[in-house]
Parts: C-alpha cells; sequence; structure tokens
C-alpha cells in the first residue's frame, strides 16, 4: 500500500510542469489509531465491514405486474454487485411532508425491515433518505408493501420532489428563512409524478442561511434564504452538481418571497422541458444554453 502510494506521488510529480515539480512539498499519512481515525481501526478488526453472509444461487427474476410497485422499482431500487440483491433506498420525502422527516412508528418499521430484509443494517444518506443495502430480490415486492402502508413508498427517488432542506428558522436559531415550508410547496406544486419523471433527474436543494446545511450552491436548483431588512426572502441559483461533474450554482437575480420562489422554480423548469435535446437532464440543458433563457421567464 504504502509502496503504491509513494510510486503514484513520484508519477504525479513526473507528469507535472517543470515549475511544479521543482516545489518542494511535505506531506504526512496517519498510519496509527489514534484520535478520531481509532474507530476505524476497532471496526475493521471487529470485521463490521466485511460482507454479510450472501446466499448464493439466487434468481434474479422480478415479478412487475404491479405497475406501482413496478414504478417504485425503477426509480428508488438500484443494481447489486451480488446477483440475487439489490439495492433498496426509501425516500423519506412524501408530497407535502418536510424532507427527510419520519414518524416514531415509521423509524421502528425501517429497522424492522432492515432486520428482516437487509442483514440487519441501514444507512442514512446526506440526501435525507435510508438506504436498506441488501436487498434479496424476491423479497423486494413483500418489502414494499410493508413500505407502502406506512406512507414509505414514494417513488420519487433523485427526482423534483425529493428536496434536501435544512430545518431553517422553524428549528435553527442561525437561519435567515424558514426552508421546510418552501420545500413543501415545491413539493406540492409538483406533486404529480408523472410531471416529476418527465422532468427527470433533477437535485433541488435549500439552505435557509450561508451556512449551506442545505447545499443549495450544490443542487441543479437551489434556493439560499436570506434576511432581507427583516423579511424572509428567497435566492434562486442554477447549475450546481455534487457529482463527479461539480459546481457551483449562480444566482439568477433578485430574490422572492415564499410564494415567488416556488413560481421561479416552475417557470426554470418550464425552460427546460421547452429548450432540452433528447436525454439531457435539468442541468445538461443549462449548462448548454446559459443563463439568459432562465432569467428571461423568471424576471421577463
Amino acid at each position: 500500500m504504502l509502496k503504491r502510494l509513494v510510486a503514484t506521488v513520484a508519477l504525479a510529480g513526473l507528469m507535472a510542469s517543470p515549475a511544479l515539480a521543482q516545489e518542494k512539498f511535505k506531506f504526512a499519512l496517519n498510519w496509527f489509531p489514534v484520535g478520531d481515525h481509532a474507530a476505524y481501526w476497532v471496526a475493521l478488526d471487529k470485521g463490521y465491514f466485511a460482507d454479510p453472509g450472501f446466499e448464493t444461487g439466487l434468481s434474479g427474476d422480478i415479478d412487475r405486474s404491479d405497475p406501482d410497485f413496478a414504478l417504485w422499482l425503477d426509480q428508488n431500487v438500484h443494481a447489486h454487485k451480488q446477483p440475487g440483491y439489490a439495492i433498496v433506498t426509501i425516500s423519506l420525502k412524501p408530497t407535502g411532508g418536510i424532507p427527510g422527516d419520519a414518524s416514531a412508528d415509521q423509524i421502528r418499521l425501517m429497522a424492522d425491515l432492515a432486520k428482516a430484509h437487509s442483514f440487519d443494517e441501514l444507512r442514512v444518506t446526506h440526501a435525507q433518505n435510508i438506504v436498506l443495502p441488501h436487498v434479496k430480490k424476491a423479497d423486494l415486492y413483500a418489502l414494499w408493501q410493508k413500505l407502502d402502508a406506512a406512507g414509505l413508498a414514494s417513488a420519487n427517488l433523485d427526482l423534483i420532489s425529493d428536496i434536501i432542506a435544512c430545518p431553517g428558522l422553524d428549528y435553527c436559531s442561525l437561519a435567515n428563512a424558514r426552508s421546510i415550508p418552501v420545500a413543501q410547496k415545491i413539493s406540492e406544486r409538483f406533486a404529480d409524478l408523472g410531471r416529476q419523471r418527465e422532468l427527470g433527474e433533477l437535485k433541488l436543494k435549500i439552505s435557509g442561511c450561508i451556512n449551506a446545511c442545505g447545499h443549495h450552491h450544490a443542487g441543479h436548483i437551489g434556493i439560499l434564504g436570506v434576511d432581507r431588512k427583516g423579511v424572509e426572502n428567497y435566492q434562486l441559483l442554477l447549475g450546481g452538481s455534487e457529482g463527479a461533474d461539480t459546481s457551483l450554482g449562480t444566482i439568477t437575480g433578485p430574490g422572492f418571497n415564499e410564494d415567488g420562489i416556488v413560481d421561479a422554480v416552475e417557470k426554470a423548469t418550464d425552460v427546460y422541458l421547452a429548450q432540452r435535446t433528447d436525454g439531457e437532464r435539468f442541468l445538461d440543458t443549462y449548462r448548454r444554453i446559459g443563463m439568459a433563457p432562465f432569467k428571461e421567464a423568471i424576471y421577463g
């Protein structure tokens, strides 16, 4: 491991420009179980990172005859490296709900489902959803039925209603504006799942202050709540991305009130639908045509 790292650093030095190659630098590697790193070494020693006891020879067939199940399957379930298993994302973004919120009964249910269907493992994502990482494909329909009965089967992963939002002024003393009501209104405006799927992948993120806990700067559409002379005001940003194609969003112009920002988001999506080419996401269209058509539609 150490030899490979040294070789990589040496190669990087050879590939650098002459000016950079002559510049000296130092770096340190922490190979010892001290401080915050100690927990990882202990977990590794106890086998916590070992693969679970996957069964082999499982069928990969899934009965898609239930259309609601098939919709959820396409949107919230992803391929697993182990044959016969799948990765399930439980969306905590019901229409009109608080992003990332769950009742005590729902939390208990998810824990029970993880124990029964995912080797007693679930993961909380930065997007305020829950992942069951190791579910047998044969168990997916039964799992979905239980989630659906508990109001946890929203098939909206990575769609416009899968909003990341900080607690905002409702709960946070640092916030300048509320985030939750804005998220709820956008979710309700785009409640039709068919409309959401037509828009496709669209990462919308809301922060109630410049601390950016809602990652507004990295959203395809971002919303930043600010204080404008004692009044809550919302700036709209376009073009951010947290993926491999990382970019920071750009502010469109003057801010809006709570209802105005919802209208502005809808106008931005209308521009996308009118201007996109085959296979383009919202982000791709924005990068191709630039800010001008969006500003004209939003402020014109």
